[in-house]
């Protein structure tokens, strides 16, 4: 795989989280559900900080801890695979985990990342 090009920094606060579900582009899959939301003036990463900031959440629909922090686990290093080589730069994206996401197979759940990326629009193909 290529070297990520992007350096990905994180939402960390509640209203970042609601900015973003508050666009409603989003895409549900089986493994995840990805939000977007682009950078306005409004909010976004300060000066020189990173083109795309990532949240990461699940509720206790999820499971338990140890369920939820391995969804969160899966999702985070899927989004270090595809988002840091194919996001479009300027947006701030959150994965929700799903019921399945801790027990769905890796590359079906890739493929949700990258399918949500393809119908929002925000693909792009990696130099090199």
């Amino acid at each position: 795989m290529a070297a990520p090009d992007l350096k990905v920094g994180r939402l960390m606060r509640r209203p970042e989280f609601l900015a973003v579900a508050g666009t409603r582009r989003k895409h549900v899959a089986p493994g995840l559900i990805l939000q977007v939301r682009r950078h306005d003036d409004r909010q976004r990463p300060a000066e020189g900080g990173p083109p795309i900031r990532l949240g990461l959440t699940a509720s206790r629909k999820v499971g338990n801890a140890v369920v939820r922090n391995r969804a969160r686990r899966r999702l985070r290093e899927a989004a270090r695979q595809i988002l840091t080589v194919h996001a479009a730069p300027g947006h701030d994206f959150v994965l929700v985990a799903r019921g399945g996401t801790a027990e769905r197979p890796w590359t079906d759940l890739l493929g949700d990342l990258t399918a949500g990326l393809k119908r929002l629009g925000l693909w792009r193909e990696a130099e090199g």
